[in-house]
């Protein structure tokens, strides 16, 4: 019988090398940057003129990538003050995907952690960071393949890791290794994006992958039985943003649109923490297909959201992650200032109350 070949990129994982960030970071990421010629480092370009404090405008639409928004909105009793029309909610959330879609002008505003917008920079793809959430503790803990002995970091050294270069997932790798001792080269680093991770663990193409809730549960729950384990660190991914096209953002109809959205987004986040259990059935257990007890186990585990007045701890935090990323050579060096709009500094924390901002 004639062999097939494979197309699944967890079938035939590829050992990270240095530079290697702007070529392997997931095959998407890899068209923008070899078809562009504006594949470099370039400083973003400053949106053009104040920030519009009025409504936008009849007819204005923005096409949104924030799931978790579109969920709570109605709920909430927000929706009603949705400002502008969303043409679509596409349910993507993975950063190379969102630059794809902003590089295609298919999204207009996303939310990430603080990792994509410096891969869009890397690439030349010129966005700005619009709203910051902070979340203190750790949101990611590192799954071992079933029947493996990794009980600890420092366990990894000589291992096979999944790692997205692009995503939190792979800061969360770096962070790790460094506070273990562990240089990049003590462990083999394996290009995939994170939604091949559990393929990879369950076929034992990588020794240990870190993984974010329900994904953990829904893989423990499966493999638990088989030898597969979390190992937790204090590793934290500080950041939730959302961010935009500098383009969306020079367009002042869709600037009021993104402006009117921030305070909606913040207190959707409100809302779901402060109606959990709602949240849970709504999200948890009908979109993420786990169950209700599993649902209350992980929102447990979480940190009440967090607004910052002042962005002034968010760029450092994402310079730091810029520098370590720059330090083994996955991007080229950068300033990441010029990442975060400030014109919509605090808008975010002015829209929920007190106990939800972050001041110091």
């Amino acid at each position: 019988m004639p062999r097939h070949r494979t197309n699944d990129l967890a079938a035939t994982p590829r050992t990270v090398g240095r530079r290697s960030f702007l070529t392997l970071a997931t095959g998407t990421v890899l068209g923008l940057a070899a078809c562009s010629p504006q594949a470099k480092t370039v400083a973003s370009s400053e949106p053009v003129g104040k920030l519009p404090s009025g409504a936008p405008p009849p007819g204005t639409k923005l096409t949104v990538a924030v799931r978790t928004t579109r969920l709570q909105l109605e709920p909430a009793g927000l929706k009603e003050d949705l400002a502008f029309t969303v043409s679509e909610w596409p349910n993507l959330s993975a950063g190379p995907d969102i630059i794809q879609g902003f590089r295609a002008q298919s999204i207009d505003l996303a939310s990430n952690a603080g990792i994509p917008p410096i891969q869009a920079k890397a690439i030349g793809v010129d966005t700005k960071i619009v709203a910051v959430q902070v979340r203190p503790r750790p949101i990611y803990t590192f799954a071992t393949a079933p029947g493996s002995d990794i009980a600890s970091v420092a366990d990894f050294r000589g291992r096979k890791i999944g790692f997205s270069q692009g995503q939190a997932q792979g800061v969360v790798v770096l962070r790790a290794l460094k506070e273990a001792g562990l240089k990049n080269s003590d462990v083999e680093l394996v290009a995939l994006p994170s939604t091949q991770f559990l393929t990879a663990l369950q076929s034992k193409q990588v020794d240990v992958a870190p993984l974010g809730e329900p994904t953990l549960t829904k893989y423990l729950d499966q493999y638990g039985k088989d030898g597969a384990t979390g190992i937790k660190t204090d590793v934290v991914d500080l950041l939730t943003v959302l961010w935009a096209p500098v383009e969306v953002l020079n367009d002042p109809a869709k600037a009021a649109a993104v402006r009117s959205f921030v305070p909606l987004w913040a207190k959707g986040l409100v809302w779901a923490w402060e109606n959990s259990d709602e949240w849970i059935g709504t999200y948890y257990v009908k979109d993420q297909g786990v169950s209700e007890a599993d649902g209350r186990r992980i929102v447990s585990s979480l940190h009440q959201p967090q607004f910052p007045v002042s962005w002034d701890k968010a760029i450092a935090w994402e310079q730091e992650t810029a520098d370590l990323m720059a330090e083994g050579g996955f991007v080229p060096k950068q300033d990441v200032a010029d990442l975060f709009d400030r014109r919509f500094e605090g808008l975010a924390a002015e829209s929920v109350p007190a106990r939800y901002r972050e001041t110091s």
